[in-house]
This record gives structure tokens, C-alpha cells and sequence, in this order.
């Protein structure tokens, strides 16, 4: 047999094993090779992207020297203004300072980012003439620093036209962008891994993205020490997100099912599908979070959980960041975007606010509930994972022993009742469906084919958990 056919072989005898469920069982025959889709609809390749990732207690202290090994001349430092004074900020200003790096800092980040507050940053960003980019923060932070990198290095670009469609064009981003750093300090998005840039579009009321692996951080310096900031609700929300990162890209359409099968490779989306290696930091990722997501919520001081939770961002970050979400992150994005009065436990900010992991998990027991005819074996895995005994579970009731299982994990960790108690009530459900149909760029990746009357129901499911 010859090597390459014996590779592929290899890898059909692995994805079978390692599930025989309808929505990942490979019975079709694969092609191989680009010229293939020319004759075929759907996928038939992977690819596997990241940023360069280095971890440890105090690493922040080297951003300046990285700074100096790039040549930076004139730096942008993005913050906000809840981190532009805590220890995270500090560090990595001291670090600039010692090495002599020239920069600018703009601290005026949203929490939670608007198409409004990237033009902000996107009009500072084009007035400076960076040439390397920093970002200290959260999700909101490293997205609204990626926005910022994008636009103004392409000046002549319009807003929407690397804005994910049906919302934007979607063009793909040809150009080249400045070196980007991030350092987190949540242990939740993993935006320092991904080519994705999330904010409330909010002409519809719905939030929308920019997704190139062109905008992707080209490090990320994942710090420990400075998740040991995080408030409590702060940690538990954005662990639900890594959560259901691991979740979403675990049970994620397999990529040899999505569909159109891309004639360029610079058209192959960064969300694929669910693939053997995104498989692997997934899984891993959703044991660390069984393991210490707990601990890290209750103990502020807990470094060896905070940092594990930390590391697991990263996992799920690498993820989910390759094979893509779905359903529970499709529909979180007029939750968050609709909110109308709900104050946010834990958040220093002056708006309504359902937090970005908190307006995720909140539909997890019923979106899972869904998918799960499509993959039971993974769903149960899952809720195995998690602490639940399936030993005796028929593959038939995979969907309602992980829902039993998310709500028993969310009711421990004190979340909110459900989306009418974050200000949701069933009169409000048209317009969450409404803000989920422009998602198609995740929704699509749900193993299981849905209506906007399935949206409705999972809508209605939610509406109260316990």
C-alpha cells in the first residue's frame, strides 16, 4: 500500500473507532485532493491553526523583551478601564518601561464590544501608525486589539466588509496585519488562540463576528497569576464559556459533512467541523473543567485551580477555534444583544449586561437535550465527564442525562434560573429566534438540522432550568 493511501487509511480506521454514531460514521467514500471539489459538495480536508502559546506563573514579565526582539517602534496597548489599574496592566507596563518599548495605551474598551466601540478603536488604532499590537484583557479586549490591527491596516476597507455574512461580506482578508500579542486575564474566551473577533452589531440588535486565522494573535501569553483578579462571577462565567467551547466543537457537524466544499483553500472557514485533532483538546479541556471549575469559582486564591482553568481556555481556545460552536453559541448572541435592564454580578460597567458565558450556558440543557440523537456516544461521554453515572444509560436518553447533568453543574455554582431571570420572558422569544438566523455561520454546524420552530422550543426550554 502506498504511504499517502495508507495514511488515509489509517485515519478512516481511527474516526471510526472512535465513533459510529450517524452524525460521525464515515460511510462514503473519501477523495483526496483539492481538484475533488470541484466535483464534490461537501468537505473533505481539515486545517489546524493556532497561536504561539507560552504559559507560566510571572511570564507577563517578558512582553518586553518580545517587544525588543520584534523591533517595535510604536505600540498599541489595549485595556479597559476596570484593568487599566490592577496588577495584570501593571505588570506588563512594567515590563514595557524596562525594556524601553514607545507605546500608547487605549483603555476605553467595552465590555461586551459594539460595532460603535471598534470604530473607536479602530479610528485610535489608524491615528497611531502602530506597528505591534498588545492586548491586556478578557475576550472584549483581545477582540476589540484584533478589530483595531485589522482595519487599520487595511485603511481603505469598509466596516462590514470582513463582517461575517449574511451581516457583512465576509471578504476574506488578503493583506497583511501587524503583529498582535494578547495576554489574558479570564480564563474563559481563548480569543488569544483564535482568528475571531465577536461584538453586537447593534443596528439589529444581534452579535455578528470577523473570522480569518489572518487576525490571529501571533502570541499568547497566558499568565496565571493574573486570573487570581477575577471576581467569582467573573470566573464562573467565563468558565461556562470554556464549557461549552469544549462541548460546541466536541459535538460539532464532523468537517466531511459541511458543506460547500471550498474551491480555494484562502475560502476554507475557521470554523470546520469537529476533526480528530480538535477532538483531542476538546475532550481534554472538558476534564480540566470537570476537574477544578468548581474550585476556581469558590476559591479566588486557588492558583492551582485558576490555572488550570486558565490552561483549559486554551485547550477548548485551540479547539473550538478550528473545528467551530454551535447552537448554544448561535443563539447566545441575542441574548446577550437584547438585554434590557439585567445587571451583571461582578461587572463594573455602567450598561444592561448578560455576560457573555453566562448568555451561553444558559441554553445548554436544552440545546444538548437536542442535539443529542445525532452523537449520543459523545453526548454521554460528555455527561461522563462531567460526573454522571451512564453506565446503565441507554444511548436513547444520552440528551436528557447531559441536560440533568448541566443543570445539576450550573445549580451548584448559583447560576441564574433560567433566561426569565435574566430579564427574558416567552413574549420575547420571536425576537431571540430573529437574532439567531444571521448566525448561520455556527449554527450550521449543529450535527442536527433545525427550524426556526426548534429555535423556538430550545428558546422556550430555557426560559427556566431547575
Amino acid at each position: 500500500m502506498a504511504g499517502r493511501d495508507r495514511v488515509v487509511h489509517l485515519l478512516r480506521l481511527l474516526e471510526r473507532a472512535a465513533c459510529r454514531c450517524p452524525a460521525h460514521s464515515n460511510t462514503f467514500q473519501r477523495d483526496v485532493g483539492t481538484a475533488n471539489c470541484i466535483v464534490r459538495k461537501t468537505e473533505y480536508a481539515f486545517e489546524m491553526a493556532s497561536s504561539n502559546i507560552r504559559y507560566g506563573p510571572g511570564v507577563s514579565r517578558e512582553i518586553g523583551m518580545d517587544l525588543q526582539n520584534l523591533g517595535a517602534q510604536n505600540v498599541c496597548l489595549m485595556t479597559d478601564k476596570n484593568l487599566s489599574h490592577l496588577p495584570p496592566m501593571k505588570a506588563v507596563l512594567e515590563s514595557l518601561v524596562r525594556n524601553g518599548v514607545n507605546y500608547q495605551v487605549f483603555d476605553n474598551v467595552r465590555v461586551e464590544p459594539t460595532d460603535t466601540s471598534f470604530k473607536e478603536a479602530i479610528s485610535f488604532a489608524k491615528n497611531g501608525s502602530f506597528d505591534v499590537y498588545v492586548a491586556v484583557g478578557g475576550g472584549s479586549v483581545i477582540d476589540t486589539c484584533k478589530a483595531a490591527n485589522l482595519y487599520a491596516s487595511h485603511p481603505d476597507a469598509d466596516f462590514l466588509d470582513f463582517v461575517n455574512a449574511p451581516i457583512g461580506k465576509g471578504k476574506p482578508v488578503t493583506g497583511a496585519v501587524k503583529p498582535l500579542i494578547a495576554v489574558p486575564t479570564t480564563a474563559g474566551t481563548g480569543s488569544e488562540t483564535t482568528g475571531v473577533a465577536i461584538f453586537d452589531y447593534e443596528p439589529l440588535k444581534a452579535k455578528t463576528g470577523i473570522a480569518s486565522r489572518a487576525i490571529r494573535p501571533m502570541l499568547g501569553i497566558v499568565d496565571p497569576l493574573h486570573t487570581l483578579s477575577m471576581p467569582e462571577r467573573v470566573a464562573a462565567n467565563s468558565g461556562f464559556d470554556v464549557l461549552c467551547h469544549a462541548l460546541e466543537s466536541y459535538t460539532a457537524l464532523p468537517y466531511e459533512q459541511r458543506s460547500p466544499c471550498p474551491t480555494n483553500p484562502i475560502n476554507r472557514p475557521a470554523y470546520q467541523g469537529s476533526n480528530p485533532i480538535s477532538d483531542v483538546w476538546s475532550r481534554h479541556a472538558l476534564n480540566v473543567v470537570a476537574k477544578y471549575m468548581k474550585r476556581a469559582v469558590r476559591d479566588q486564591e486557588d492558583l492551582e485551580a485558576r490555572s488550570s482553568m486558565h490552561l483549559a481556555s486554551v485547550f477548548a481556545g485551540i479547539g473550538f477555534g478550528n473545528a467551530g460552536v454551535h447552537l448554544c453559541h448561535g443563539m447566545s448572541y441575542p441574548i446577550a444583544g437584547n438585554v434590557k435592564t439585567h445587571a451583571a454580578k461582578g461587572y463594573s460597567v455602567e450598561h444592561p449586561l448578560v455576560p457573555h458565558g453566562l448568555s451561553v450556558v444558559l441554553t445548554s440543557p436544552a440545546v444538548f437535550n437536542f442535539t443529542a440523537p445525532m452523537c449520543p456516544e459523545r453526548h454521554l461521554e460528555a455527561a461522563e465527564i462531567l460526573g454522571a453515572d451512564v453506565r446503565q444509560v441507554k444511548l436513547a436518553d444520552a440528551g436528557a442525562v447531559l441536560a440533568d447533568t448541566l443543570r445539576e453543574f450550573l445549580y451548584d455554582l448559583h447560576v441564574e434560573d433560567g433566561l426569565g431571570a435574566v430579564g427574558y420572558s416567552p413574549d420575547d422569544i420571536p425576537a431571540l429566534v430573529k437574532g439567531t438566523l444571521p448566525q448561520e455561520r455556527v449554527t450550521k454546524l449543529s450535527p442536527r438540522a433545525h427550524t426556526e420552530e426548534d429555535l423556538s422550543h430550545l428558546f422556550e426550554a430555557s426560559m427556566k432550568l431547575y
